[in-house]
């Protein structure tokens, strides 16, 4: 009871950091509050730019790779190298050997962004008909057309589900950021000397909620992007009742 008692009190407490600014352990500073504003434009900045440039990189490519059917091994290699090196390891090069900066960690976040978006874009449009592709190839449609008007339009359901975990991937991963010289809503988590359990508490909160309402926006987006056949395919949308003549009642003599 006391256990429970004392963190209903501790997660009180970091809730009225996020909404009411107080001053810090080392005095003369305000934190909490207002202040986290600034620190959250910073990470949604941060991960904006790495998800963005993430994105121009790696679905261009894997559509390419997926429409001319090469790069199986590229994509598979990718994601299993993203799966393996942790993001901290990648920070720490680019630290030690590029800097601190908000590019540096840009750079890294991208590193880290890129190989589900690769994987899922090349999957999504090898998995689009074959039979398909072969009709807008002999309705006289070029490689381009056939990418940009068959292939891309029937893998965007796939091309979102990748960027939505890189999404999610990244805006979690940014938290490390003030490691490399970006003061991100991560800042409140490492410095708890400056800010307190309640500031850790509170920026882990912020955090969390943010990841959460990510993961929500771009899974509607995932679902707003997908074709209505496909839906229809895979049952995922409202099926209207078929159309029936209104019976008609057959009056009988008495």
């Amino acid at each position: 009871m006391t256990t429970t008692l004392a963190f209903l009190s501790e997660f009180a407490d970091g809730i009225e950091f996020i909404f009411s600014s107080r001053e810090s352990n080392t005095g003369g500073v305000q934190v909490g509050g207002s202040q986290l504003l600034d620190l959250l434009w910073e990470h949604l900045k941060l991960s904006g730019v790495a998800v963005v440039i993430s994105c121009l990189v790696a679905v261009p490519l894997a559509l390419w790779l997926g429409h001319i059917g090469r790069g199986e091994l590229l994509a598979t290699s990718v994601a299993n190298v993203g799966r393996a090196v942790p993001t901290l390891a990648v920070i720490a090069f680019f630290i030690a050997y590029l800097g601190v900066g908000f590019t540096n960690v840009a750079l890294a976040l991208v590193l880290l962004a890129i190989p589900p978006i690769l994987t899922n874009t090349y999957v999504a449009v090898r998995q689009v008909d074959r039979e398909v592709v072969d009709a807008a190839r002999g309705m006289g449609l070029s490689a381009v057309q056939v990418v940009r008007k068959v292939e891309l339009p029937m893998a965007l359901p796939g091309i979102f589900a990748g960027i939505r975990t890189s999404v999610v991937n990244v805006v979690a991963t940014a938290t490390i950021a003030p490691l490399g010289g970006v003061i991100t809503l991560g800042d409140p988590i490492i410095n708890s000397s400056v800010y307190g359990d309640a500031g850790r508490l509170g920026a882990s909160i912020v955090v969390a909620v943010l990841a959460v309402g990510t993961e929500l926006v771009f899974a509607g987006l995932q679902r707003a992007v997908t074709p209505r056949g496909l839906k229809l395919q895979s049952g995922d949308a409202p099926r209207r009742r078929p159309f029936a003549f209104p019976k008609r009642r057959i009056q009988t003599s008495p």
